[in-house]
């Protein structure tokens, strides 16, 4: 009796494998993924051509979705290397510490640090307005203070020049990965070069609104970077900063405590901001599943940790070379296929896109169905339907042993 009901549960068990052999059924998305309407066009179905010489559509299908730039009237232009006043140079900032020098005066001379109301405090002097300022304006205006409040008959020759930049919190939003309010600048203590600190006349590139936009995720493919809007002061001020990713100039403008960034969106992916670039994400922490043959599992795959970190800019079939998914045994890899699991993070809505891996590797055409990946993207391997008959085998193989046994 005992072996009547195994060998029931051995037909079961053969039923539900041979039915796993042929693959489920693809999983719907909610985007438009099969006509290319989706955040990448690279994300539609591998349907072959009709017109054999029409490949390579992925980057034109995605720019026609584009919106005009709204800092030009066109990609070719630029808006010039113009600043106003308000953005230039190294602009003092709450925290920053200074030092103040007067020749035989040991009542002023010494180190002050910019007050959280932005305001630089001196003994006997009323407070003197820093924030945003240069170093030069401040000592301007204490000099004329030493003067007015009676200290010195004339203007006398002042030493002020900074010792250090303290950190600045600013907030990023708009079409970058992560919107959030993020601390630039600042030195880690075990990064501190001794010899600079004890240095004046400090300088940082921390501050700048490049670290800050990386610092939110990076700017998003989307991203509009003919107008990127700082405010500051309750004054909004527009920057270009598209030479950041096109090799040229730009002003990567240093940002103060309390200024806002906002990067607007062309609604399409822009292929040509796929690449790394001082605004773009620092790189990809990649999700992996590989339980392929011959290995057992991620270990044996080469895979010590199921998180890895790719370069901005890589592609799914490099994902899953990288992944061990690519090669071996003709016979029982051949047939292998990888789904692609990301998200749209202009409507947040997930997609799942699957590839025969073989497939896409004889194509002329691959690129356009090669999509980039984008931060938390996830790659699954699957195995080939020869090696699941050979795991189903083992499978009817162990059950007939415990079948003889019994």
């Amino acid at each position: 009796m005992a072996r009547h009901r195994l060998t029931h549960a051995v037909s079961g068990i053969a039923i539900l494998a041979l039915s796993a052999c042929g693959g489920g059924r693809t999983p719907p998305n909610l985007e438009p993924v099969s006509r290319g309407d989706a955040y990448q066009a690279q994300y539609r179905d591998l349907v072959e051509p009709a017109d054999p010489n029409a490949v390579l559509v992925s980057e034109r299908m995605n720019a026609s979705k584009c919106r005009p730039y709204a800092g030009s009237s066109g990609a070719g232009s630029k808006l010039g290397r113009y600043l106003p006043q308000a953005l230039r140079g190294e602009l003092l900032s709450r925290g920053d510490l200074l030092d103040l020098r007067l020749p035989e005066d040991e009542t002023f001379t010494g180190e002050f640090v910019v007050s959280r109301d932005g305001m630089l405090k001196l003994p006997y002097l009323a407070p003197i307005p820093a924030q945003g300022r240069s170093a030069a304006q401040v000592a301007a205006d204490i000099r004329q203070a030493l003067v007015s409040g009676g200290f010195y008959d004339a203007e006398p020759e002042i030493s002020l020049l900074l010792i250090d930049f303290a950190p600045a919190r600013v907030a990023v939003n708009g079409a970058v990965f992560e919107e959030r309010p993020v601390d630039i600048g600042g030195v880690q203590g075990d990064q501190v070069d001794q010899r600079r600190q004890a240095a004046l006349g400090a300088s940082t590139e921390g501050r700048n609104i490049s670290v800050a936009l990386r610092s939110a995720g990076g700017v998003r493919p989307d991203a509009d970077l003919s107008a990127v809007r700082i405010t500051r002061g309750g004054n909004n001020y527009i920057v270009d900063l598209r030479g950041a990713v096109d090799g040229r100039p730009f002003d990567d403008v240093m940002l103060l405590t309390g200024d806002e960034v906002f990067v607007p969106s062309r609604q399409c992916f822009q292929d040509d901001l796929m690449k790394p670039s001082p605004v773009s994400p620092p790189g990809i922490s990649l999700y992996l599943s590989n339980l392929t043959q011959p290995a057992a599992g991620n270990a044996p795959s080469a895979i010590g940790q199921t998180v890895r970190e790719v370069p901005y800019g890589t592609r799914y079939i490099q994902a899953v070379i990288d992944a061990n998914c690519v090669g071996g045994a003709r016979a029982t890899s051949a047939d292998r296929s990888a789904a692609l699991f990301s998200r749209n993070p202009v409507t947040e809505v997930s997609a799942v896109i699957e590839r025969p891996i073989e497939k896409l590797r004889k194509r002329a055409d691959r690129d356009d169905y090669d999509p980039y990946l984008l931060p938390g993207d996830a790659i699954a391997c699957y195995d080939s339907g020869v090696t699941n008959v050979i795991e189903l085998g083992k499978v009817l193989g162990l059950f007939g042993v415990i079948t003889l046994l019994d």
